[in-house]
Parts: C-alpha cells; structure tokens; sequence
C-alpha cells in the first residue's frame, strides 16, 4: 500500500489517480493528534492490514489532485541520516568509514511546501535526494542478516543543507533547520519494492536533471546501516533513516526554485525554494565546478546578494539573474 497524509492530516491510501480516507479505520489507535497517527499504524499493521485492504477495495476516494498533500511521516521519533555514503561513481576508492547525524524531526515538510533559506551567512545552500527507509518495529543491536526484518517502508527524503557555518557544532547549524527536510510525496510499503537496493534516483531543479544516480552505489548497504544504527540507539516503528547520497550532482538551491525528487517505484516530491535575500549562485553541479573545472572548494561561490565576497559580488538585478545550467 501507499500511505499518504492529505489536507489537515487526514490519512489515506493512494488507489491509482485517487485517495482513500482511512482515517475513522484507525480510531482506535491511541495519538495525540492525526499526525501521529502513521506511527501507530506502523507499529500495529499485522493487526489493520487486511481491514484496510478491505476498505480500500470498496471505497474510491477523491482525486488526489483535488487534495494538499502533507508528509507521510510528519512526526518520526528519529531522523537518521547516513554521512558519505555513496562511492560516487567510482571517484571514491574505498568506502568512506560508516557514519550518520541527527537531523530536528519537526524540520519535516511535505509535498508542495517551501523550504525557506533564512539570513545566515551560508556558503552555499543544496539539498541532498536520498531513499530513507522507515523502521517498521523496535529494533535494538539487530544483525544484519535480519535487518530488512525491520523494514517497513520507503520514501524520498532531502537532506536541506546549509553550508559553511563552520563552528564547534557544524552539522547541528547545517542539517537541522526549518523546513530542511521535506518528505514525501507517499510512504511505500516493503512489498511494493523488488529491490531498495537498485533504485534510480533524480533530481530536478527547474526542470533541468542534476541528481541522477542509483541506489546499487550505496558504500554502505541498507542492512549494515540499520544494524549499525540500531547498535547505538534504538530504533522506533516510524523512525525514518536516510540513506545518503551521491554528491557529484549537488547544485545550489535558490529563490523561486520548484525541485522535484523522483525515485523508482516510490514517486516525485515536489517543493518550492524560497530566500527573501535573494542570493544567488552559478547553476552548477559540484561535478562541473570540481571535476570539469578543476576549481577550487567543494561548490561554486556565492555570486550576488547578502555575504557574497570580493569580486564574485554584483549588486545589479540584470546580473542576479546571469544564472547558466548544466
């Protein structure tokens, strides 16, 4: 099945074009608001999956398309994300050692919101695609041999990230701000995906491909990330654990950007970039600024606005819009 949450957190299932409620189908799962409510399911989906399944079959729903669609997973106790975990189409030698932050679960937004760039002196601000799977029971020091056990599902996940707040919490400032991770467009259950493991992932600013890359390039596969996580903390149903990835096709996120996430079999995320600064950067990937260009530092540099420096710095509005694409 397809979880999605629609309007004011309602529930429902997708059944082709369409949304099922199934919201009153859950009334007894004890929650503190709607919003909860996935988590529940998830922890006791033995008990409703075949009723829901039931349901589902003899209820149309309403077009999707005459819904907002929220996160499917608006409130997950932990944000996992896994730190370098691509080999980067082979420009890596060797597996980067396994690694992972924390990112603010209440930084969610769904399909359709706007991730807002704030006035911080950021060096560049991109936005990571990545497959994040969602824990389906308490899992603590599992092996990796049972780990897909622990599986309930997939969706997209971008990882917001603002770069260059160099301080004495680096990943804290970078990862966990407002609006930094949108989630979505529907959470898929485990039964749906063949193979998690060989999923294309792409990434679309403005309609231009930056992002294109499998999920066969994982360091680090799904089975060792959730044995190695759950080795330090425990994992909850619902947690949800981002799975990297590739960062030769990261690309400056700025004001009026529409970014679509697409990933096999899961769907496409769509959202709005949003900074009243208006800053702006060459539309480049880190692929053609490092590796074609030979340039220094990991990204191109700010061209116009607030905290651009030295002679990359235009004040004329003609010239904030001297922007090329790849």
């Amino acid at each position: 099945m397809r979880f999605v949450y629609f309007n004011d957190y309602k529930l429902g299932v997708l059944k082709g074009d369409n949304v099922v409620d199934i919201t009153e189908q859950l009334s007894d799962i004890p929650v503190r608001d709607n919003r909860d409510l996935i988590n529940g399911l998830i922890e006791n989906y033995d008990k409703y999956k075949a009723s829901l399944e039931q349901f589902v079959a003899v209820n149309d729903g309403i077009p999707s398309n005459e819904v907002q669609l929220r996160s499917p997973c608006p409130r997950p106790n932990n944000i996992d994300c896994m730190a370098v975990n691509y080999m980067e189409d082979g420009t890596r030698s060797e597996p980067a050692p396994i690694n992972a932050f924390h990112k603010a679960t209440n930084t969610v937004i769904g399909d359709g919101d706007t991730m807002e760039l704030t006035d911080i002196p950021a060096s560049i601000f991109e936005g990571e695609a990545e497959l994040a799977l969602v824990i389906g029971k308490k899992a603590e020091n599992v092996s990796e041999e049972n780990a897909m056990d622990y599986v309930f599902g997939y969706t997209n996940i971008i990882d917001g990230s603002a770069r260059g707040l160099i301080t004495s919490n680096f990943f804290f400032q970078m990862k966990s701000r407002a609006t930094y991770t949108p989630i979505g467009p529907c959470l898929v259950t485990k039964d749906e995906i063949d193979d998690p493991q060989n999923l294309q992932v792409v990434l679309r600013n403005n309609g231009v491909v930056m992002q294109n890359f499998n999920t066969d390039d994982m360091a680090h596969k799904i089975p060792r990330c959730i044995s190695w996580l759950s080795s330090i903390h425990t994992l909850e149903p619902g947690d949800i654990i981002a799975t990297g990835t590739n960062h030769r096709g990261l690309n400056p996120f700025m004001d009026g950007d529409k970014i679509e996430l697409e990933i096999e079999h899961i769907g496409t995320l769509n959202f709005n970039v949003r900074d009243p600064l208006k800053r702006t950067w060459e539309r480049v990937t880190r692929k053609t600024h490092i590796e074609d260009r030979g340039l220094e530092g990991a990204h191109t540099p700010q061209l116009t606005g607030k905290y651009a420096k030295g002679e990359t710095a235009k004040t004329s509005n003609e010239k904030d819009r001297k922007l090329t694409s790849i």
